[in-house]
């Protein structure tokens, strides 16, 4: 069997009494795409710190190319990461935080891919403040940001926001190509419409447990729906009913 990019095992995270994440075992595979969806507080948002080692689980593990992640945070240079909120540093420009950010990965000139400079509009804007940017233009830095290293994982948090829908095309465009040269990509977005034909399976979280992650095709074939919108809740129904009858 070959070797999940990425293994959670029993993962839980609690805050206080509550837990945003409860007994999430799953594993994400090299070449291929992730959407993890849910309700608001379904427990994505910390699906993903855990991922990153933003915060630590409570219980359980999670692994990334067969090693267990702990305090140590380098593995997370083969981690890129798209935030649905930048923060940056507001006195910097464009060009110095590309600058700083490119040291800090320790990543060369030659390395380092940056076509979506290019691509999405920005080399023009390089010498702008990071506090003058609008929200679309902060999204086109944070795009270039998560794809420059070439990562093997791609973490990807509501990554069309605020973007015109021909940069979003071209950002998911660059998710597809990490994912067909090996790469496990993992996309949260309200727009399913958007990822849909990108995403090779749906995990769906809900009160912090994964319900299912089943591929595509096989969530429209049981619901015998054309769209994902319109599967996703028949799909619910089709596992309440397995869970009972189990």
């Amino acid at each position: 069997m070959v070797e999940a990019r990425i293994a959670f095992t029993s993962v839980g995270k609690r805050y206080g009494k509550l837990w945003a994440l409860k007994g999430v075992t799953a594993s994400f595979q090299q070449g291929e795409v992730i959407m993890v969806i849910g309700p608001n507080g379904s427990g994505k948002t910390t699906l993903i710190k855990c991922l990153l080692g933003l915060v630590r689980p409570s219980e359980g593990s999670i692994a990334v190319n067969g090693s267990v992640i702990g305090t140590d945070p380098a593995y997370r240079r083969t981690i890129g990461y798209m935030p649905q909120i930048s923060q940056f540093p507001a006195a910097l420009t464009i060009g110095q935080l590309l600058d700083m950010m490119r040291d800090i990965r320790g990543l060369d000139k030659v390395t380092t891919k940056d076509e979506l400079i290019t691509s999405l509009g920005l080399d023009g804007q390089l010498e702008k403040r990071l506090s003058d940017l609008s929200g679309g233009t902060r999204q086109k830095v944070s795009a270039v940001l998560a794809f420059r290293s070439g990562p093997e994982v791609l973490v990807m948090d509501e990554p069309t926001a605020g973007l015109d829908p021909i940069s979003a095309g071209k950002v998911l465009a660059r998710a597809a190509e990490v994912r067909d040269n090996g790469g496990t990509v993992l996309i949260t977005s309200h727009l399913m419409e958007e990822v849909e034909s990108l995403a090779d399976r749906v995990a769906y979280l809900e009160d912090g447990r994964l319900r299912f992650l089943l591929p595509i095709k096989e969530i429209l074939e049981r619901t015998g729906q054309s769209r994902l919108a319109k599967a996703l809740p028949a799909m619910l129904e089709v596992h309440e009913t397995e869970s009972a009858v189990g």
